[in-house]
């Protein structure tokens, strides 16, 4: 007879992160017993190595497919009218521009898309045709960094202060009772599994410690093709961002300014309380493949390892992208063109072939559950 939700075992492996934090809070919110909940990590939460532990993420619609469409509704909604989540949605507007041939005409049919959706979203989605109407909706961009761009204006879009809201779901996990481990006691070293050799039944971590439990859910973003075989459906990727400091005054100017984004160049968003604007380039991502052998794997193989900058806190970003990073700048806030970057980094996720989320048992594993895939 299997366990009930108040009885079940489970231990989450990158539970320091987004998805893992975020599946301790909902299995508590499901009825499953905090006390039998433990949460695994290198680093307390907000992890170190985590891509969501960040300054600010971007709010939008996936249109991707139905079950993407009905997860970025929920969590719209989530972030809209949850007690927890809802401080940290700044509900500026998310405005989509492109400029290329190619990107107007994706553009157009992202557009089209929404209104096809059936759903409502014509009424908060509004397609910009000119610069004029572009500028209406961002007045601090500049006319002539924007020659024929065309544009998408979401109104319910905007964005999330990410990494704060790990931070409270880990001290909301704390005070119901979670169970955590850290350091070498949180990072994971293989699976453990019953007399059969397929069914998991905990996890050792690097300092020898074992957890035993009924479920384990891997959920260590772009590190988890490293701890075990993914058989190559993911690759773990970095994308680069830099940050600016602007004054009391300059932060006043472009406090509530949308999030705007061009696929050709990158995008930024609205500076933070500490008048701090984020930046980031477009581009398909940094790899790193290295010969290596995950839990699993019959032998080593190359895979994509990231470097953890919380590791090697000095690393920046490769010199390429301080071109791309200053190019975008020069875009979107040629004012500050000449200001001083800081927190040049990079963002380590890990994609999928079609960028969905893998979200499953191991085929070989029972009891083994991958929560993975973010897909920057």
């Amino acid at each position: 007879m299997a366990p009930s939700r108040e009885n079940t075992k489970i231990v989450i492996i990158g539970g320091g992160g987004t998805m893992g934090s975020s599946t301790a809070l909902h299995l508590i919110r499901s009825g499953y017993a905090p006390s039998n909940i433990t949460v695994l990590d290198t680093y307390p939460i907000p992890s170190a190595q985590s891509a969501g532990n960040d300054l600010n993420k971007i709010l939008g619609i996936s249109l991707r497919d139905k079950v993407d469409l009905q997860l970025t509704l929920e969590a719209r909604d989530m972030w809209k009218n949850d007690e927890l989540f809802k401080p940290f949605f700044h509900n500026t507007g998310r405005l989509d521009c492109e400029h290329t041939e190619e990107g107007v005409k994706s553009l157009r049919q992202e557009y089209q898309a929404l209104l096809d959706a059936n759903i409502g979203l014509a009424e908060t989605n509004e397609w910009l045709e000119s610069e004029d109407e572009i500028l209406a909706k961002m007045p601090l961009l500049e006319r002539d960094q924007i020659k024929g761009w065309k544009g998408i204006f979401n109104r319910d879009g905007g964005w999330l202060a990410a990494g704060k809201a790990i931070d409270a779901i880990g001290k909301v996990l704390k005070e119901r009772g979670v169970k955590f481990g850290f350091g070498s006691a949180g990072s994971f070293k293989r699976p453990l599994f019953g007399d059969d050799g397929c069914t998991c039944i905990g996890v050792e971590t690097e300092n020898g410690a074992k957890y035993f439990a009924d479920k384990v859910v891997l959920a260590a973003g772009a590190w988890s093709p490293t701890l075990v075989d993914l058989e190559d459906q993911c690759c773990s990727k970095a994308w680069v961002y830099a940050m600016i400091q602007l004054t009391p005054e300059e932060a006043a100017e472009y406090k509530n300014s949308p999030v705007v984004y061009n696929g050709d160049i990158g995008f930024f968003f609205e500076p933070n309380e500490k008048g701090i604007i984020k930046v980031c380039d477009e581009f398909p991502g940094f790899t790193r493949f290295k010969e290596h052998q995950p839990f699993g794997a019959s032998s080593p193989k190359q895979i994509s390892v990231p470097r953890s900058h919380a590791k090697h806190p000095t690393d920046t970003y490769p010199d390429a992208s301080e071109t791309s990073i200053t190019k975008a700048i020069s875009t979107f806030l040629p004012r500050f063109k000449d200001k001083e970057l800081f927190n040049r980094a990079l963002c380590w996720c890990t994609d999928t072939a079609d960028a969905a989320l893998l979200i499953c048992e191991h085929p070989r594993w029972k009891n083994f559950i991958l929560a993975t895939g973010d897909s920057g």
